[in-house]
């Protein structure tokens, strides 16, 4: 243990010998030119070690630089899709209100404006029986809502309040089994009454004698004579004739101009509003 000890003067030694060593560089560096040489050579010499010590931290910085760069394009795309699908989502709402808007604004056009008096008023619900079509609205009593009142939409009559209280109402549609109508033909002016047969897209024209003049096609209009539709609005169009030489009366059909299952909005009538012409035919297609 002695001997190892003992070696404590040699180290000693050797710092003095690297200091002077440290100093002797330096003042050889300071007063001569070939120490320039020598530097510029050792420094030429060490430089590749300086690249390869450096290689692992260049790689490592480029892959994790490389990899917050596919992140974060990651995210934007993300980001982007979820900003498209919100705008697809409110171009559809725009669309739909749109619609809306386009029907309401025919709803309000189709009737004329009679002292001031118009009321749309929105489907809330439909009744579900097979044979009877009803519709609740809601508008009532409090919005001036009285029975008997007719109704319109955008094409032409969809029915009659039946039943009214303060806040909604009862309606009627023209294609309920129970419900018939006065109409005339509006070519030949021939009046007639059409009724319900519990479908929505069918009427039936009755008390047709077997020589009145009517067509497939031709419009049937509101005569006015019930005393409860006004006079001149559109109500179907003649989609078949039958005749049959045995029976009094021929057997027709009409379609309604109003599409009574798919009713969201419907416009009130009060009496003695008047429809001359209110409606364009190309409205009607």
């Amino acid at each position: 243990m002695n001997a190892i000890f003992s070696r404590g003067p040699l180290l000693g030694l050797r710092l003095l010998l690297a200091v002077l060593c440290s100093v002797g560089l330096m003042l050889v560096d300071r007063y001569t030119e070939r120490s320039t040489q020598l530097r510029s050579f050792l420094t030429s010499a060490v430089s590749p070690l300086f690249y390869v010590a450096s290689l692992p931290e260049t790689l490592l910085s480029g892959a994790s630089e490389q990899f917050m760069s596919h992140q974060r394009l990651l995210d934007e795309n993300a980001r982007l899709k979820e900003t498209l699908l919100r705008q697809n989502g409110q171009l559809q709402l725009l669309g739909y209100l749109q619609q809306e808007n386009n029907k309401l604004r025919a709803l309000l056009g189709s009737a004329p404006l009679t002292d001031g008096q118009r009321l749309v008023a929105e489907v809330l619900a439909v009744y579900s029986h097979p044979f009877s079509h009803q519709v609740v609205l809601n508008k009532g009593s409090n919005d001036g809502v009285t029975e008997y009142q007719p109704l319109i939409d955008e094409r032409g009559v969809v029915g009659q309040v039946v039943s009214v209280g303060p806040t909604s109402s009862r309606a009627l549609l023209i294609s309920d089994n129970t419900h018939a109508i006065s109409v005339r033909a509006e070519r030949t002016g021939i009046r007639t009454v059409a009724e319900g047969l519990g479908q929505w897209d069918l009427l039936r024209v009755i008390h047709l004698p077997q020589s009145a003049d009517i067509r497939v096609g031709d419009r049937l209009l509101t005569s006015g004579l019930d005393g409860l539709f006004p006079e001149g609005y559109p109500v179907a169009e003649v989609s078949r004739v039958q005749k049959d030489e045995s029976q009094p009366f021929m057997i027709v059909y009409a379609r309604p101009f109003a599409q009574l299952d798919r009713i969201r909005h419907v416009l009130l009538l009060w009496p003695g509003a008047r429809a001359e012409d209110v409606l364009r035919p190309e409205e009607l297609n």
